[in-house]
């Protein structure tokens, strides 16, 4: 494997050295914010690039988009997901862990990562100089430190080791200031996740207005918070943002009747805490869409990746959950359901059918269920068993399970952090979560299913109705260096304090 990356990593050098390349701070973001609608306007702009196919070296790729990325890179690594063929799609990576520096997708997530944040650095750097404090600009000026702060969380999910396993490894780079250097070594992963609470402390200090569920708010600071400090083991702390956000009352559990139309009507749904707002306009179809890889009725979408049997299994047990109600099988005339590439395929739908498209969704960053599913673990983590199964049943009573609630009572065999990290897969299965929920807690990633995740496998290799056995990788440890992704070869090659993942 490492002579493959290394050869691979040559490749993605000579291909780049006729490209323009740039290190993480070298985005142009010229417009200075002086007036109300100023600042709006550019702050819509760094909301707008959480959606929008932008130039990335001198072209526009419609596979490259942040979410999209986003959901691949998380989602796709986790045992949550099959990949149901081969194909030359740099997803691919994130099944069998065949990493490169030069991969399409990571330099693509990183550079819009950092073209976001020195946006949103240069409208904090032109109000603060200006010295404004009416309501208004302090609400948009935490949306910026919010947003600041959200990106540099999510880099370092995906391209640092867990605070848990090594909270002394490297990180990623700052960029807090628009002096920074722009060949800045990267922080380790304390200065990143401290930059990141104290980003998100000062969001929720700032604002104080809502402009909707498609908009920062100081709740969604208070989600993130948790969010953050539970990652980071500061288990008080994930229990009180958790508890403001939930005791801010303005967001409510949906009830198994509503819960199948969360995600399509995400925008208006009485649990979303935080969305990035589509509209017809950015339905993007077949070609670059989030849900593109993970469902089609038949035409509107590639397909190619299913709901994993583990996953499945998971949730056999409750055949009514209404959870099921986001895994849709393609079932032939007889209702078997059908294979393609010799893997069943059951397709999500939790990125379809705003509006009626199959495509079209506001994806949900933050929701009510995963504050509950936070507290649920930290308190799980501190010894109040009870507490812990409180906030899990609150899911499972919304969720059809009304009849299966734990009641205070931890089952026979199981741990409560079994029970908890349990129902945060299935909850909030698809959203991004599985991959850290695993490696932070230290446990393994265990992907011993038939998809082509295993090297070298062929059609022909599958026989569903047994374990796969002897095949490479098929279970993935914390320790393993691919658990996060290599430096993008834009930024080795143009910053050599970088200094690149073993």
């Amino acid at each position: 494997m490492k002579k493959i990356l290394f050869i691979l990593f040559l490749i993605a050098v000579s291909s780049c050295k006729n490209q323009e390349i740039s290190p993480s701070d070298a985005i142009n973001t010229t417009d200075l914010v002086t007036t109300e609608e100023g600042l709006t306007n550019a702050l819509n702009g760094a909301y707008a690039l959480f959606k929008d196919h932008i130039t990335f070296n001198g072209i526009v790729d419609q596979n490259n988009m942040y979410l999209r990325q986003f959901y691949q890179l998380s989602d796709f690594a986790s045992d949550d997901i099959v990949c149901g063929q081969i194909t030359e799609d740099p997803l691919f990576y994130s099944f069998n862990l065949l990493h490169s520096p030069g991969q399409s997708n990571t330099r693509y997530f990183w550079y819009v990562s950092y073209k976001i944040i020195t946006g949103v650095n240069t409208i904090i750097d032109a109000v603060e100089k200006s010295g404004k404090k009416d309501v208004k600009t302090q609400q948009l000026l935490g949306e910026c430190y919010f947003l600041r702060a959200y990106c540099h969380f999510n880099l370092a999910r995906l391209f640092a080791k867990p605070y848990s396993v090594d909270p002394n490894s490297a990180g990623i780079i700052l960029r807090t200031s628009v002096t920074d250097e722009a060949k800045k070594a990267r922080s380790s992963v304390t200065e990143v996740y401290n930059s990141v609470i104290a980003d998100a402390e000062q969001s929720a200090s700032l604002m104080s207005l809502s402009r909707g569920n498609q908009y920062a708010s100081r709740e969604a600071a208070w989600a993130l918070l948790s969010r953050v400090n539970l990652y980071k083991e500061d288990y008080p702390k994930a229990i009180d943002y958790s508890s403001k956000v939930i005791a801010s009352n303005r967001f409510k559990l949906e009830t198994k009747a509503s819960y199948p139309a969360l995600f399509a009507n995400a925008k208006t749904s009485n649990e979303t805490i935080l969305c990035i707002a589509f509209t017809a306009v950015d339905d993007y179809g077949k070609f670059g869409s989030i849900a593109s890889m993970v469902f089609s009725d038949g035409n509107s979408g590639w397909g190619e990746e299913y709901v994993s049997s583990s996953l499945r299994s998971l949730m056999s047990k409750h055949p009514e959950d209404i959870r099921w109600s986001y895994i849709k099988p393609l079932k032939d005339e007889s209702g078997a359901v059908q294979k393609k590439n010799g893997i069943e395929v059951y397709y999500i739908s939790k990125f379809s059918f705003q509006d009626g498209s199959p495509n079209l969704s506001s994806p949900i960053l933050f929701r009510l269920s995963e504050m509950y599913l936070n507290r649920a673990e930290a308190e799980a983590k501190t010894g109040n068993t009870i507490g812990a199964l409180n906030d899990v049943d609150q899911i499972r009573a919304n969720r059809g399970l009304e009849g299966s609630l734990y009641n205070q009572i931890l089952p026979s065999g199981s741990t409560v952090l079994d029970v908890v990290l349990d129902e945060k897969r299935i909850e909030m299965a698809f959203e991004g979560y599985r991959s850290y929920d695993v490696y932070r807690n230290k446990k393994k990633m265990d992907k011993t299913y038939w998809g082509y995740h295993i090297q070298g496998l062929k059609e022909t290799d599958i026989d569903l109705s047994r374990t796969p056995s002897g095949y490479p990788n098929l279970v993935t440890d914390y320790t393993n260096p691919r658990i996060i992704y290599f430096i993008p070869v834009d930024e080795i090659l143009s910053n050599p304090n970088a200094i690149q993942n073993p």
